[in-house]
């Protein structure tokens, strides 16, 4: 049994060159040693992908601060008890580290019986003991806070693992007491997160108290690019009809190891009876055989004969689940790759499930949250013996023009539409973007390509090590202040989250054919930075905005220069680190005009173009363009502004005859407002 189906995907080809996993003489990889360089701050906050060390990493530095800085007491809190595993003994010694992590049996809460109530009267002994480390759910800590008030963790490291789950909103009580102890100033703070989209929707931290952090980073590429067996990460969706179950296995190969998670029964895409759906997946991969007495693994015999290993997390007993669960965390089978072959999970095995063998994460409906996207992604990206490829797919309903959920339908879509260009934004290298000037020349550990660099051309250098670009652009705006600076450095990628999840802006960028480009890289995305970053002055307002489009159509170009032809190739891949390249080397000279008028949404309407049912398409975009909405005053401003600009350069208006519809389109803004000043004028 084998794929049917080529799934439109981008794929990310990486170097094995060990680096992430290489340990140095204290025992640490790249990423801890990066975090423990930064071990004296007080508050830190760690972003690093899923397997990249982070619980290891806090080891290193929660022992530094009990030994050598004068913290009394550490406290590790996860969001759920199974994730308390991850801060077990380590003998940390062994591997060149100056003593051991050792946390007493009694003081990791995860593995104690009873309510978080109760639980937290046990943070309060724990607090009047000597011992000084102790790991317990979110929920117990949250608890032992409102018993025994902030005051009582005075000059304690807390350790926030999963920080994705706290949130500025007041309504989240955990969120709420972070900003109580950072007010108080009387504790140290690590926060970790997989994620780099902070809270989705709202953010972890208030922007005040996020100042007080200082980032430790490393990215995907980093991570993927330093393993020693994967190679390749694919991503990648695929269109469905009727029921999902009827269409798995044209996605689903049963010879890759593989995460299923299927939909909620409160979504549009589950049929709301989960158990037969699980049942109807394991019909269609063969004949069952029985289940495993010690495991409790569904055993199934698939046409070629092989039998499969399938654990279900979905089935509700809990005597029959938690068997399922104890296997798969059984510590002897860790290195067993035989020990199962398929997981079939609704919100089980996501964040802090480690199966290094999982090759294939396969996702049925849309995901509103970005955190969780990344974080079932995540469970794909283990470095493995064997394991060279690894993909993650989603699987998506074509919304149907005949149902009464037609909204809704085209919504989800589009949000896992969104959630796609993420992660390839995510997935890519890092990019430095410089303006081009007679000042600027080679940086050091660039590659500039056969020719080296160039002085009279935009420059285009990789460094193969960081994974890092240095892009010359001509007319590229630089930020001025500290933190439009940092926003360009490290947070790029929540600028183009807030901007792709923008249903107007994604809608108008795949649908509508007659939208100027520039409506969404300049007006759309310059509205949406100017109300995520109000106290940024315009100058870097617009230096943001130039960095985030620029990251943004670089990599999205990259997907169309290494796919020219109409049809799409077999595989449906495409090399992004390549693709990058070569698209920023085929232009003489790469300038933020240019940039600016490619559409961001282009590639991915020629995937959904290529792979839907054509008359559903025409159905989606018939409702799209029927809502077709009219300017606003206050698009209007930002175009007469932006003919302001125009004028300046050129001594002239925009004119609404000229043939470059940028130009009408900044005309047609100038006209607006007169009309309105004339019927204002009039009464």
């Amino acid at each position: 049994m084998s794929n049917e189906k080529s799934v439109p995907s981008v794929s990310v080809t990486y170097a094995q060159n060990g680096n992430s996993t290489k340990p140095n003489e204290l025992g640490m990889r790249v990423m801890q040693e990066r975090a423990y360089e930064k071990r004296g701050e007080q508050y830190l906050l760690i972003k690093s992908p899923p397997a990249s060390g982070k619980s290891r990493a806090l080891m290193f530095i929660a022992l530094d601060k009990l030994h050598n800085q004068g913290v009394r007491k550490a406290i590790i809190t996860v969001p759920e008890k199974s994730i308390g595993s991850s801060f077990a003994d380590e003998p940390l010694s062994k591997f060149g580290f100056w003593t051991d992590w050792t946390v007493d049996p009694k003081w990791n809460l995860c593995n104690a019986p009873g309510s978080d109530g109760g639980k937290a009267e046990a943070v309060g002994t724990f607090l009047k003991s000597e011992d000084r480390i102790l790991v317990c759910p979110h929920a117990t800590f949250r608890n032992a806070v409102e018993k025994f008030g902030i005051e009582a963790f005075d000059n304690c490291l807390i350790a926030i693992d999963e920080f994705h789950h706290v949130s500025a909103n007041p309504d989240n009580r955990l969120g709420a007491q972070l900003a109580e102890l950072l007010a108080r100033n009387q504790v140290h703070v690590v926060a970790m997160t997989g994620s780099y989209f902070r809270g989705d929707a709202e953010p972890v931290l208030m922007p005040n108290d996020e100042e007080k952090f200082k980032s430790v980073t490393y990215t995907y590429y980093e991570q993927l690019n330093g393993y020693k067996h994967l190679k390749t990460l694919d991503i990648g969706y695929y269109f469905y009809a009727n029921a999902y179950s009827d269409d798995i296995l044209k996605v689903l190969n049963p010879d890759e190891k593989t995460i299923i998670h299927i939909p909620s029964v409160n979504s549009r895409e589950s049929t709301k009876d989960k158990v037969r759906e699980v049942e109807h997946i394991i019909e269609e991969l063969g004949e069952w055989q029985g289940t495993d007495p010690v495991t409790g693994f569904q055993l199934v015999k698939t046409a070629s004969g092989r039998v499969l290993k399938i654990a279900d997390l979905v089935d509700d007993d809990p005597s029959k689940r938690d068997r399922v669960s104890a296997a798969l965390k059984d510590p002897s089978q860790k290195n067993n790759r035989d020990h199962v072959d398929i997981i079939i999970a609704l919100g089980m095995a996501k964040e802090g499930f480690d199966w290094i063998w999982c090759e294939h994460a396969l996702t049925v409906g849309y995901r509103s949250s970005l955190t969780e996207v990344v974080q079932i992604i995540g469970r794909a990206t283990r470095d493995a013996p064997g394991k060279s490829r690894a993909r993650f797919t989603n699987l998506i309903a074509e919304p149907d023009a005949s149902e009464a959920t037609v909204a809704e339908a085209v919504n989800d879509m589009l949000k896992a539409i969104a959630a796609s260009l993420l992660m390839e934004q995510v997935l890519a290298p890092r990019f430095n973007f410089t303006p081009k000037s007679k000042a600027t020349g080679p940086q050091d550990g660039f590659d500039y390509g056969d020719d080296g660099y160039q002085e009279d051309k935009c420059n285009v250098g990789f460094n193969a090590d960081t994974g890092e670009f240095q892009i010359e652009i001509k007319g590229l705006a630089q930020p001025q202040s500290k933190e439009a600076e940092r926003i360009c450095q490290e947070d790029l990628n929540e600028v183009i989250a807030a901007f792709v999840q923008d249903r107007s802006s994604i809608e108008r960028g795949l649908f509508d054919h007659e939208m100027v480009p520039q409506e969404l890289t300049q007006v759309r995305l310059g509205k949406i930075i100017k109300e995520k970053y109000p106290s940024l002055t315009e100058e870097d307002q617009e230096a943001v905005r130039q960095h985030a489009v620029a990251a943004l159509n670089l990599t999205q170009q990259a997907k169309a220069v290494l796919n020219p032809n109409e049809e799409a190739p077999q595989s449906g891949n495409t090399a992004l680190i390549d693709g990058v390249r070569k698209i920023a080397l085929s232009v003489l000279e790469l300038d933020i005009d240019l940039i600016d008028s490619i559409n961001p949404f282009g590639e991915a309407y020629k995937i959904l173009a290529k792979e839907m049912n054509e008359e559903r398409l025409k159905q989606v975009e018939a409702i799209i363009t029927g809502k077709k909405v009219q300017m606003t005053p206050e698009e209007a401003r930002d175009l007469a502004r932006r003919a302001l600009k125009f004028k300046a350069e050129r001594n002239r208006l925009p004119s609404l005859t000229s043939p470059d519809p940028w130009e009408r389109r900044m005309a047609e803004g100038v006209a607006f407002l007169a009309r309105m000043k004339a019927e204002a004028a009039n009464g």
